[in-house]
């Protein structure tokens, strides 16, 4: 990346946020065939490649017609997978002709595009994002929602003023077991909530590594972005010669693991059940075991154990089924994936027999919901909903204000595991009430020029 076209494109995204929100002019497609909405896909790796695009351009409704990556090569492979994909689609082979940008602010500023996926790595999740909505453009945005607490409150502010759409890729929302384990649960089928256990697994330590020479076709310094400067080893990014699980998820610097990484669709998920889409624990403590050495230093076996302010308990630990589980007066629900995966390399194991809804008697999940009780969000794929929002300005199953609050339980149970004792949290302020330790860690400093600290924000 370029520091001074980095800062200049920054600084012109941010610009534009006291110009009224309105649609873009090619929503509706002026430019586009078939009043096509123009899409950019921003990072082409294992979730674009298996996962985002292809629910994406399934729909009549979108074309995908930029992409960018950090990796030269990955960019280059990215315009080949999205025009083999409107080939055999339509039988034309020159019907797509993808344009590959330099970087994700190039993208997000040609009038081109109007709107954009960003299936990045998460340390680089909010600052595009963030670029995106500045500009106008609605938003596909892969979990967790950002690195930090403060990063998360910046995206949701700026989102809202800009009048943008963006929907939040916790796709468990669109399947059909979640709504209505929530819907149930929120109906009082199990008498009154007071238990919601959640099953997330841990990630293995290891290994030693040494630093290497940076591929010519990456560039490292922007893909590091905010995070410190570290030496380059394969280990650390994602793989040169295939498209599998990348090493980033398991290093701190970029993440948490796996309480951020599958935690923001367990808790989002368990929030619409607890009727706390809005807020966060009041209370929080955390025991878990991390790496002592490898370059692999997220958590191990965990637990967590959080209060939210209507009194319902939530625990998360590896030790239960992996899923979510809520627990009442009258009964119990568990709901979980089921044999579903998104990739072919999701951390949690398929059995023949998963069931994707559970419950303590078999007639609670036959129970129908009356019209005078409560009804949930119903969307029949999360990418899809994304697209019928764009055209008709309406909130999507997933948007960014829950998708924050999900991810902040996440971020301070991660501090918890850092920290003895019990700590207390004001969901209000967004700040931990009782230990100034705790939050020194809701935030993370920005390596120049890259991060949030160092755009010439709004004031919000």
């Amino acid at each position: 990346m370029k520091r001074r076209k980095f800062i200049r494109s920054a600084a012109v995204g941010a610009g534009v946020f006291a110009m009224p929100a309105v649609v873009p002019s090619t929503v509706f497609g002026k430019s586009a065939p078939s009043n096509r909405i123009q899409i950019g896909q921003i990072g082409f790796g294992r979730i674009a490649r298996s996962h985002d695009l292809p629910e994406t351009m399934k729909y009549e409704s979108a074309q995908v017609v930029g992409v960018c990556d950090v990796d030269s090569k990955r960019a280059a492979d990215g315009k080949k997978f999205i025009d083999a994909f409107y080939a055999k689609k339509t039988g034309k082979q020159r019907y797509a002709d993808t344009r590959i940008y330099e970087t994700f602010s190039d993208l997000i500023n040609s009038s081109r595009i109007d709107a954009v996926i960003i299936s990045t790595p998460d340390h680089w999740h909010a600052q595009p994002a963030v670029e995106a909505a500045l500009a106008g453009k609605d938003i596909y945005l892969q979990k967790p929602t950002s690195l930090t607490i403060r990063e998360g409150r910046i995206l949701s502010d700026i989102v809202r003023k800009k009048g943008v759409i963006l929907q939040m890729g916790t796709q468990q929302r669109s399947s059909p077991q979640f709504r209505i384990a929530a819907e149930l649960v929120r109906n009082g089928r199990i008498g009154k909530l007071h238990t919601v256990k959640i099953g997330l697994p841990g990630d293995p330590p290891g290994p030693e590594t040494s630093e290497i020479p940076v591929p010519p076709n990456l560039d490292y310094d922007m893909w590091l972005g905010s995070t410190p400067e570290v030496y380059y080893t394969e280990t650390r990014v994602h793989p040169q010669q295939d498209y599998s699980r990348p090493g980033w998820l398991r290093c701190e610097q970029f993440g948490a693991g796996m309480i951020t990484g599958w935690g923001q669709h367990h808790i989002d998920s368990a929030n619409w059940g607890m009727d706390t889409e809005h807020t966060t624990p009041v209370e929080v403590e955390a025991v878990a075991q991390f790496p002592r050495s490898g370059m692999w230093d997220v958590h191990g076996d965990f637990m967590v154990k959080a209060m939210y302010g209507n009194g319902i308990e939530m625990l998360i630990s590896g030790g239960y089924t992996n899923g979510i589980r809520y627990e009442g007066t009258e009964g119990w629900i568990f709901v979980s994936r089921g044999n579903y995966q998104a990739t072919a390399s999701d951390p949690v194991a398929q059995a023949e027999n998963s069931k994707a809804l559970d419950a303590s008697a078999p007639e609670l999940l036959s129970s129908e919901i009356g019209e005078n009780e409560i009804h949930l969000y119903r969307s029949g794929e999360q990418h899809g909903n994304w697209l019928d929002c764009i055209k008709n300005r309406k909130e999507p199953v997933s948007p960014v204000e829950q998708g924050h609050r999900a991810c902040s339980t996440c971020l301070i149970s991660h501090i918890a595991m850092k920290l003895p004792g019990k700590l207390k949290y004001d969901p209000v302020k967004e700040v931990f009430t009782n230990s100034e330790a705790a939050n020194a860690m809701l935030d993370r400093p920005d390596r120049a020029p890259y991060g949030l600290e160092h755009m010439n924000l709004p004031n919000l």
